[in-house]
């Protein structure tokens, strides 16, 4: 692989291997292409910040499309605090971007589809081809948790055909008056036929999905299967490095939801370059184009959902950030230490704190704040402003701070 002509000032060019030398010495990293380029950790932290769309100017003519296209995926999620999980991600990168207008950029025009990628996920549309090779998997997949009922399969596809998009109680209802699991024969139906490409999710409507057969949602120029499982493989590798800058194999194959060995048959032929990074102690591999140029610009001083994709990879995220991030809405209440929905603070170019908001009529309420030191106090009071702005509140109420010393200070500087 070639390394860019225009790489980053500083970096250090690695010479090849000796083939003379014989086996590694012991402190060598774990096995692995030999790298090209030497990051400092620091640069590391500064691609991974641009590819992700914190440093530098955001293309705000490109708006959440642009965002959506950038990162690849963006996730979704059932809790709605603040805002759902995939109205905060282009907010964190462009700023107050109204939330009706995050919902028409997704799903107007068939810019987008719905499906199962680092977990449930908002795609570009021209990603649709690369994910034959799961679509493929799930036909070929014998054991199911929900038994299919005869016919339910047909007759879910030839109402869809003569109805156009409906919702899954519009097909018939999703449950069968039970528990949550318990779905209907059409609810199975339909969610097969999502897994099969049979049909797409459309929108979200009441944070219901609303299903559309492939053929009239995907552009024909992308309604087919026609990659192969290794060319949809060495696709999404691609993109997903290019997405993250810079990573390990683990955060890469993650990224997507991909298998270590997945990554490896194609990573060779996915033009991302092997290099290494101060402090990691895995291989690295980086996108050639954040190798070309120095990253530099305005970092935003923002709070991330905890579904955010530059933080989807706690190893990764404690790696870069020194952080340990950790979603709390499902540890019993009791043993939470930052909040059900605590929300990271990026500022600087770095994690400084969190924070686990609600909302009361017109107030933000920061039940629980935590900051790393006295430097974050300003950049939250800041980013709790702008977030409150962003929902309609027109007030901030902080209830308690960790370190309690600095409780004051945050107050006096949200006043």
């Amino acid at each position: 692989m070639s390394v860019p002509a225009s790489r980053v000032p500083g970096m250090t060019i690695l010479p090849p291997p000796d083939p003379s030398s014989g086996s590694a010495p012991a402190s060598s990293p774990a096995p692995g292409p030999a790298p090209v380029l030497e990051l400092s950790a620091d640069e590391a932290r500064r691609i991974a910040l641009r590819a992700q769309g914190f440093l530098g100017a955001p293309d705000r003519r490109a708006g959440v499309r642009g965002v959506l296209r950038r990162l690849g995926a963006v996730q979704l999620d059932t809790i709605s605090v603040l805002a759902r999980s995939h109205e905060l991600v282009p907010y964190a990168r462009l700023g107050a971007v109204g939330r009706r207008t995050v919902d028409t950029a997704y799903w107007t025009e068939g810019h987008a589809f719905e499906y199962w990628s680092h977990a449930a996920c908002v795609l570009p549309i021209e990603e649709w081809p690369h994910f034959a090779f799961r679509r493929r998997a799930y036909r070929a997949q014998k054991q199911w948790y929900h038994a299919l009922p005869d016919g339910a399969y047909e007759s879910v596809i030839k109402q869809l055909r003569a109805e156009g998009p409906l919702t899954a109680t519009e097909l018939g209802g999703a449950k069968n008056g039970g528990e949550w699991w318990d779905w209907s024969a059409s609810k199975v139906a339909v969610e097969r036929a999502l897994m099969y490409g049979d049909v797409v999710c459309v929108e979200r409507r009441g944070w219901k999905r609303v299903y559309d057969l492939a053929e009239r949602a995907v552009p024909g120029r992308l309604l087919h299967d026609e990659l192969d499982d290794r060319e949809c493989l060495r696709r999404l590798v691609a993109l997903a490095g290019r997405a993250l800058g810079v990573g390990t194999r683990a955060d890469i194959a993650d990224y997507h939801r991909l298998k270590g060995e997945q990554f490896d048959t194609v990573v060779a032929d996915s033009g991302l370059v092997p290099v290494r990074v101060a402090g990691w102690e895995k291989p690295a591999w980086a996108d050639p184009e954040a190798l070309a140029t120095e990253p530099r610009g305005r970092h935003r001083t923002t709070l991330l959902s905890p579904f955010d994709s530059l933080i989807w990879e706690r190893a990764r995220t404690e790696r870069i950030f020194g952080f340990t991030h950790r979603l709390e809405a499902y540890v019993p209440k009791q043993k939470r230490i930052h909040g059900y929905f605590a929300m990271p603070l990026l500022a600087g170019g770095k994690l400084l704190g969190r924070v686990d908001p609600a909302r009361e009529g017109s107030t933000l309420v920061a039940r629980q704040v935590s900051l790393d030191s006295r430097k974050a106090v300003r950049p939250m009071a800041g980013a709790l402003e702008e977030a409150a702005g962003w929902v309609g509140c027109d007030a901030v109420r902080v209830e308690r701070v960790h370190p309690p010393e600095l409780a004051a200070e945050l107050t006096a500087a949200l006043t």
